[in-house]
């Protein structure tokens, strides 16, 4: 069976006796079917708020600098950017010869060492950035100045995006599928003022993501002798 919105939203038809939703009629269903698709959605953001950096919500992305210009903005689904993976890429045609990690500044230091050059006009006075900065508003800065169109690659971690259409995947791996619908559940009852129901998929859910750190996010740490 496919792992979709759909797929979700007829699990959660199914446990309330509703009648299933098909790809035809998905877009168009309303009243308590719009409820069960935000339930979907709310499970989903639950999940997502559980714990800050998910590894199904690792994603990286690149940045082509411009020669002169220091501030980037993040993608809009960023929720944060490890800077300690900034790297450039090798490019032989600039004249890089290896790819090599940035180092990190705190913005103070940036301030105190570099700030004249968001002032520079003169672009041949750049260089190879050695360091990327995390500014006040979220961008992120390079420093020095860039003097080429230089690749920069670095790694974060997603905002997923609601589900919208029938054939939607969530970032959530399938094998947590019951985790999303026992969330669903609970918003469900609670919009049907069925509190005692509501109680019990809230403690199925509270128990399934505990179940998601177990298995995703504790690390075992082990002292061997040398």
């Amino acid at each position: 069976m496919a792992y979709n919105y759909l797929t979700l939203v007829n699990e959660v038809c199914r446990r309330l006796n509703e009648a299933e939703l098909t790809s035809t009629t998905f877009s168009t269903s309303n009243g308590f079917y719009s409820q069960i698709k935000d339930s979907i959605n709310a499970s989903i953001r639950d999940i997502n708020q559980k714990h800050f950096n998910w590894q199904f919500n690792h994603n990286t992305d690149e940045i082509t600098l411009t020669a002169g210009e220091m501030r980037y903005p993040l993608p809009d689904e960023a929720k944060y950017a490890d800077l300690d993976t900034v790297r450039i890429q090798r490019d032989t045609s600039l004249s890089l010869g290896e790819g090599r990690k940035l180092g990190i500044l705190s913005y103070t230091e940036y301030l105190s060492k570099y700030i004249d050059q968001e002032f520079e006009t003169d672009a041949t006075k750049g260089s190879v950035p050695e360091y990327v900065v995390r500014s006040q508003d979220g961008d992120i800065i390079f420093a020095p100045m860039p003097d080429k169109a230089y690749t920069v690659e670095y790694e974060f971690f997603m905002f997923p995006a609601d589900l919208s259409l029938h054939d939607d995947v969530p970032t959530i791996p399938f094998r947590f599928k019951h985790v999303i619908v026992d969330g669903a559940m609970y918003h469900a009852y609670m919009f049907r003022d069925n509190l005692e129901s509501a109680s019990i998929a809230l403690r199925k859910f509270d128990d399934g993501v505990k179940q998601m750190r177990t298995l995703l996010v504790n690390e075992n740490i082990y002292a061997r002798a040398v």
